[in-house]
């Protein structure tokens, strides 16, 4: 039936009928809603496509949901069938039974674009199960009572799941969404920002959870593969093409580094791995071959088809110099067909370009265009005679624009089809400017201080995972810790504390005499050493006279043998410190600072390296890590101060207090590796309810060290630990019930942890 007979009005006037509304604004729409619906429906289908529509009208939601639903089911129907209207109504209901009947527009909404990524029904069929599940779990009910509020996240989700569906599988996705769930449910505004992926923690389960060629499982063999091949150690700079549909951004490279997707998934057969190359290749041949040239003559057609010219000479180069490219070149490289673009209809210029593109690359392209193939074969007439340029690519660009130019090259309506050939990069490197405007973007310009104002330098903070026991899975990137040195304060009081200990410093040291390596071993074959090797000088002078080359390794060292150990002594800085240990006037916080000046004394006559620093914590997104001592300081006044200056405040998060410690204990050459925690109570911070949710952390914490051989122990200053302490360090550790002894037993117990 033609749709603009009579006999069409008549069935227009009858499915009007049918449908039932009162809206003005789906009167406007039915005729252009009924035409699309009645070229892919059946009979039976427009009958339940006008039902469900006239339902929707009729719930009290308003106009929108009846015309997004008019507007998008004959789509949706193409890729599942009419049969899943049946699951598509029964969520609706569902929905406009509970407090989230807010969602049913959004959710209409990305129906077609979830489609055209779930094609089976039974995806489909988990997709809403999962929607539903998340309606269920993220709806509470209000004092006990069956009042609910909605879910905050429902909507930013749905608003989200054409990208999440194209990135994730399915049981990446119900991850993703149970992990917000969990851990937002009765936080409103982070729930919104996680399923919205603006928050720190959605992005990186997002990451975790994605499947494909990730750059950080790769960036070592790609970083050999750059220098190996093209001697360029440039850095690399991952970004996420997960978080922004409408403005993808592709590789660059700048004074920064290289800039790269953070994940590849397998395309036109090659996979991730490959296109990371292909990517780098094509950077490098810029990087080796362009040179920038003025921008500011030419208009933007004609960079476009600089820019195309530019990227296909330097490919052809890297080609020429590692013909395996080649394949991996032509199959990421889009064949546009050349009957499919109407220049009548549509601007040719980008199917032009990339047609010509392709045929410089590929000898056996399918062109018939005259201009093509006329400027196909200049291009090749420059490149047998040198490497060419890339002026002279800008010159032929510039001829070629002129010789095909058309009329519609000005549309809007731009034919984008197999025209982008996106391992390439966006080409910034190849302009100059001869002024800077309004009119082109500069890119990554450093922030310009005045001269009388200084720059504040700070350092970013280091992002730890954090375990969660009832998930049994870590939390990405959970905890910010901020690391800083400690302030300064007297020096002459840890020199007062000392002194007020000298007895038992006298006793110490006798046992410090018997801990130190008594030893000598003699090493020999050094170019450089304390003493001269006799037998191997005797040896090179008998070389030198006959003739022969000398051995320049006539000297010997001795060094001790049987002590090689690296300390860092970890001191819990929270608020409890201050308190007043029992039958004391002292706070624990001064009898630790006794303790650990004694320690670090006795340690420092050892000859042990050492470190100290501090820790506390004002929720995850504050751990304060301060540096007292580091390796290389000497146990100095500055030291001192630093160690007298000590206050006690806020929280204990002391699983990433632990994992930043050994981030500083891993890079010591050490055959013993010892970490000691002295703390006076159990892991807390406010924003964590659950009391074994950071004991737990920190016993993952302790076996994280174990695998990366540092041994850690607690010393606890608490009388009640018994109740966690072993949760936390198996075995490894010592309750001191009485702390007024901790200064004499701190030292007493590292000896003999380090015998």
């Amino acid at each position: 039936m033609a749709l603009d007979t009579p006999a069409f009005e008549d069935d227009l006037q009858a499915y009007w009928k049918l449908l039932n509304s009162g809206f003005p604004q789906v009167k406007e729409v039915f005729a252009g809603c009924m035409t699309a619906a009645l070229e892919s429906l059946s009979a039976d289908g427009i009958q339940a496509y006008l039902e469900s529509a006239g339902f929707l009208g009729r719930m009290g939601r308003g106009v929108e949901p009846i015309l997004v639903f008019l507007e998008v089911w004959p789509k949706v129907a193409a890729i599942w069938g009419e049969i899943s209207l049946t699951s598509v109504m029964a969520t609706i209901h569902k929905m406009q039974r509970s407090p989230n009947s807010q969602a049913i527009v959004p959710f209409l909404q990305v129906l077609p674009a979830v489609a055209r990524r779930l094609h089976s029904t039974a995806q489909m069929q988990d997709y809403f199960a999962l929607v539903l599940d998340f309606m269920g779990k993220t709806t509470g009910s209000v004092h006990g009572t069956q009042a609910t509020f909605a879910s905050p996240g429902l909507p930013e989700f749905l608003q989200k799941a054409p990208q999440l569906v194209a990135q994730l599988s399915a049981q990446g996705l119900k991850n993703w969404v149970s992990y917000g769930v969990k851990y937002y449910s009765d936080h409103p505004d982070h729930q919104r920002e996680y399923f919205s992926l603006q928050s720190a923690d959605s992005r990186a389960v997002l990451q975790r959870e994605r499947h494909g060629t990730l750059l950080a499982d790769n960036e070592r063999q790609l970083g050999m593969y750059l220098r190996a091949l093209w001697q360029d150690d440039a850095h690399f700079v991952p970004y996420s093409t997960g978080f922004d549909a409408l403005r993808k951004q592709v590789p660059y490279f700048d004074e920064f580094g290289i800039r790269l997707p953070d994940v590849y998934d397998e395309e036109r057969g090659v996979g991730g791995l490959n296109r990371y190359r292909a990517a780098l290749a094509h950077i490098a041949a810029h990087r080796r071959w362009s040179t920038p040239i003025f921008a500011d003559n030419f208009s933007p057609l004609q960079r476009m088809a600089i820019e195309a010219f530019e990227d296909a000479r330097v490919e052809f180069l890297a080609m020429r110099e590692y013909p395996g490219l080649r394949n991996i070149f032509l199959a990421l490289h889009p064949a546009p067909l050349e009957e499919a673009c109407d220049p009548q209809l549509e601007s040719a210029i980008r199917h032009r370009i990339a047609m010509l593109s392709r045929a410089i690359l590929d000898a056996n392209h399918p062109y018939k265009n005259s201009f093509i193939l006329d400027f196909a074969q200049r291009f090749h007439a420059l490149m047998q005679q040198s490497h060419a340029s890339t002026q002279q690519m800008a010159e032929l660009a510039v001829l070629f624009i002129a010789k095909t130019r058309l009329q519609s090259d000005q549309l809007p309506n731009v034919h984008f089809k197999d025209t982008e050939v996106d391992y390439r990069d966006d080409n910034r490197h190849l302009w100059r400017f001869h002024e800077e405007s309004d009119d082109e973007e500069m890119f990554e310009q450093p922030p310009q201080a005045a001269p009388d104002e200084e720059l504040e330098i700070a350092l970013p903070p280091r992002h730890y995972h954090e375990w969660d026991y009832s998930g049994q899975s870590y939390r990405p990137d959970w905890v910010s810790v901020y690391e800083s040195l400690h302030p300064a304060g007297n020096a002459a009081d840890i020199d007062h504390l000392l002194a007020k200990h000298e007895a038992l410093a006298k006793r110490l040291k006798r046992l410090l005499e018997l801990l130190k390596p008594q030893n000598k071993v003699r090493i020999r074959y050094q170019e450089e050493g304390s003493e001269l090797d006799l037998d191997v000088a005797l040896r090179s002078l008998i070389d030198y006279k006959s003739g022969s080359t000398p051995d320049p390794r006539i000297n010997m060292s001795h060094q001790n043998d049987g002590r090689d150990i690296a300390v860092m002594l970890l001191l819990d800085l929270s608020e409890s410190l201050g308190n007043k240990a029992a039958g004391s006037e002292q706070t624990i916080l001064e009898l630790s600072r006794e303790a650990v000046s004694l320690l670090a004394w006795a340690i420092d006559q050892l000859g042990d390296a050492f470190a100290i620093a501090g820790f506390h914590s004002n929720t995850r997104h504050e751990v304060r890590y301060l540096h007292i001592k580091g390796f290389s300081e000497a146990w100095d006044e500055q030291v001192k101060g630093r160690l007298a200056a000590m206050e006690a405040g806020y929280s204990t998060r002391m699983g990433a207090a632990m994992r930043h410690t050994a981030h500083y204990l891993q890079t010591r050459k050490a055959d013993k590796k010892l970490l000691l925690i002295l703390t006076d109570g159990e892991p807390a911070d406010i924003d964590s309810k659950d009391a074994q949710l950071l004991i737990q952390d920190a016993h993952k914490a302790v076996q994280e060290l174990d695998q990366q051989g540092i041994y850690s122990y607690c010393i606890n200053l608490d009388a009640k630990a018994d109740a966690y302490v072993s949760d936390i360090f198996g075995n490894q550790y010592t309750v001191i019930d009485n702390v007024q002894r901790l200064p004499e037993k701190l030292p007493q117990l590292f000896m003999a942890l380090t015998k």
